[in-house]
């Protein structure tokens, strides 16, 4: 099979064959750096296999490009699109922060988290928390606490501080974890 898809790869894309590393990790690696310029060969690789599956697992796709390719692929496929570094972290830190919650009695709710790291992990950890009823986190980065209108961030840091961080609260990591109850790093 791995030989199969990296042929179809290089047939719809016209790109060397190895580029199937990014839909295809059983081949091996990934290409990071590269991804920016092969994003849509990726989504039409991806499209043009998927029939032959039932789901798809993105591998190692960073950020902040893995969101548009998952967002899009999920809107155009008719089966699930699953990217693990985004979903496989935020479900696993979503019972890991559960249990935690069990032991001292508190709900997610009425805590409040903060998170070190505003790629796909931490971006994605932000959106299931806030699914699951997380009310009060900050995300941060190397920069400091992701806040609308701070410079250097990228569309979906945008996004989320909207989200996260609605008073517009700026600093560092340690001023975000004053009064935390939660932290993830």
């Amino acid at each position: 099979i791995p030989h199969l898809v990296r042929l179809l790869f290089s047939a719809v894309t016209g790109h060397p064959e190895q580029l199937v590393r990014v839909i295809a990790p059983e081949v091996g690696g990934a290409f990071g750096s590269k991804l920016y310029l092969y994003a849509e060969e990726i989504i039409a690789a991806t499209r043009a296999i998927a029939p032959g599956f039932g789901g798809v697992n993105l591998e190692d796709i960073s950020g902040p490009k893995c969101f548009e390719i998952e967002e899009r692929l999920d809107n155009e496929l008719p089966i699930p699109v699953f990217h693990d570094d985004q979903h496989g972290t935020a479900i696993v830190v979503l019972g890991g922060l559960m249990n935690a919650l069990k032991v001292v009695k508190k709900k997610l709710s009425q805590v409040k988290i903060v998170i070190s790291g505003a790629g796909a992990a931490g971006i994605a950890i932000a959106r299931l928390l806030q699914a699951a009823g997380a009310r009060e986190f900050l995300l941060t980065d190397r920069t400091g606490i992701l806040a609308e209108g701070r410079e250097g961030m990228n569309p979906e840091k945008i996004k989320i501080a909207k989200l996260t961080n609605p008073s517009g609260q700026r600093g560092s990591l340690a001023e975000a974890l004053k009064n935390a109850d939660v932290f993830i790093g």
